[in-house]
């Protein structure tokens, strides 16, 4: 612990940065295809970026970019990689990514880190609840973090409550690692078969791909309503992305995700294009350190959140990021009011005959953008529900969109399409002006 950076002053660890980017600039400039043509065409004199400060110099690298030139960024020749892996899609088409060896050490080492964090050690047994396959980068990454850490694994997959069930009470492991609504249907399971799932070995969830906490790092609604269900259980939230080959991990005291400085710069930036404030929302802008694949500069991931640079109780000097504000893509401007998915999410998850829904942004015939929910209702659900849920809009957020009334089952299929990794909760129909 004394040796790591995480918990060395900000002055040391914004010095150690600066000598990994200054490293990892002359490697893009060397080998980048990509990135050589990005200098040149801006006159970028890479031996005069010495500084974080001066990485405001260097143009943006966007996800078109790697739609439109995604064989431009491979830095090595294609007989070093390892394994390819694409991203999610989550906005627009997947991305290939591919890992040379030392690539697939960083990944380890990420994750070793990540679950350290949280408090995992030698002896412990994580129960994997997400699939490694389907050319899915991060099952694989907490494969080889725990295995690198030295604890054990149980490879499971994504769903199927009832071996999941068989799993806990035949392994008995004391970790799982899922997407957080997923826990709300073990546990439904473990109620409906009399699992008394309270005295079960399970002590901490390590939850992936959703949120758990709001802006202030309260629980959020998901994440209460896992803890009063289970609440012998610890939360921990994560997030991470297939680009940044890293994990902002949540620690024992749930502040933020902290960073791993020997792994990844991060930059805030605002709507002109400017770092924020620390504290302040914008923008999360990554630098990779360490790839040697396909390494990233200055990648917007479009996700909103703000930095925490003082120092957490668990002792880290290292920054954390608040936990995702939305998608700046996904940001929609509906009857004069700027709202996130996140903000429409919320007002239906307190909705008790809610049972799914699915929130759909599109442009109606004046240009401008239209919102509209389908829901799938309980039957506790009044007969004047249409007029009911929009007075709820109205009193949270202050419109009112169209609401709509499937089947539960119809809006099940589109919430968890075959093809996707992640539940669908959002679709954006609105076209999009390049």
């Amino acid at each position: 612990m004394l040796n790591d950076i995480e918990f060395q002053p900000p002055e040391a660890i914004k010095h150690f940065q600066e000598q990994l980017l200054q490293s990892n600039i002359q490697y893009l400039d060397k080998y980048s295809p990509y990135y050589q043509r990005m200098f040149k065409l801006n006159n970028i004199d890479v031996d005069k970026i010495k500084t974080l400060e001066d990485l405001t110099s260097i143009p943006f690298t966007e996800k078109k970019d790697l739609q439109l030139y995604n064989s431009d960024f491979l830095c090595c020749p294609k007989a070093k990689i390892v394994d390819y892996i694409t991203t999610s899609g989550t906005l627009g088409d997947p991305v290939t990514f591919a890992c040379t060896e030392k690539d697939l050490q960083r990944l380890a080492y990420n994750e070793k880190k990540s679950f350290e964090c949280a408090g995992l050690q030698p002896g412990n047994i994580l129960q994997l609840m997400t699939t490694m396959d389907k050319r899915f980068m991060a099952g694989l990454a907490y494969f080889l973090g725990i295995r690198e850490m030295g604890a054990s694994i149980v490879r499971v997959g994504n769903g199927i409550p009832e071996l999941q069930w068989d799993t806990i009470q035949r392994i008995k492991p004391d970790v799982i690692m899922c997407v957080p609504s997923f826990i709300l249907r073990l546990v439904e399971y473990a109620e409906q078969h009399n699992i008394d799932y309270h005295s079960c070995s399970v002590s901490k969830i390590i939850g992936i791909g959703e949120g758990l906490r709001k802006q202030d790092f309260s629980l959020n609604l998901l994440g209460n309503r896992i803890h009063e269900k289970w609440p012998e259980v610890q939360l921990f939230a994560t997030y991470s992305s297939t680009e940044m080959g890293a994990t902002f991990s949540e620690c024992s005291y749930g502040m933020g995700g902290h960073v791993h400085p020997e792994l990844i710069i991060v930059e805030i930036i605002g709507d002109d294009n400017l770092p924020v404030p620390d504290g302040n929302p914008g923008e999360i802008v990554i630098t990779t350190l360490g790839v040697e694949g396909m390494p990233l500069l200055r990648f917007r991931t479009g996700d909103i959140a703000s930095k925490c640079v003082s120092q957490c109780k668990c002792g880290r000097y290292s920054y954390r990021l608040t936990p995702l504000i939305g998608r700046k893509n996904n940001m929609i401007k509906f009857k004069g009011t700027t709202l996130y998915p996140p903000a429409v999410n919320d007002v239906l998850d307190h909705v008790d005959y809610v049972e799914n829904y699915v929130v759909i942004a599109r442009t109606d015939a004046t240009g401008t953008d239209d919102l509209i929910i389908k829901v799938g209702l309980k039957d506790t659900a009044p007969s004047d529900v249409v007029d009911e849920l929009k007075n709820h809009f109205r009193s949270k957020i202050r419109v009112a969109p169209t609401i709509e009334v499937l089947p539960i089952e119809e809006i099940s299929r589109i919430n968890f399409p075959q093809k996707n990794r992640k539940p669908v909760k959002f679709i954006d129909l609105r076209k999009k002006n390049d």
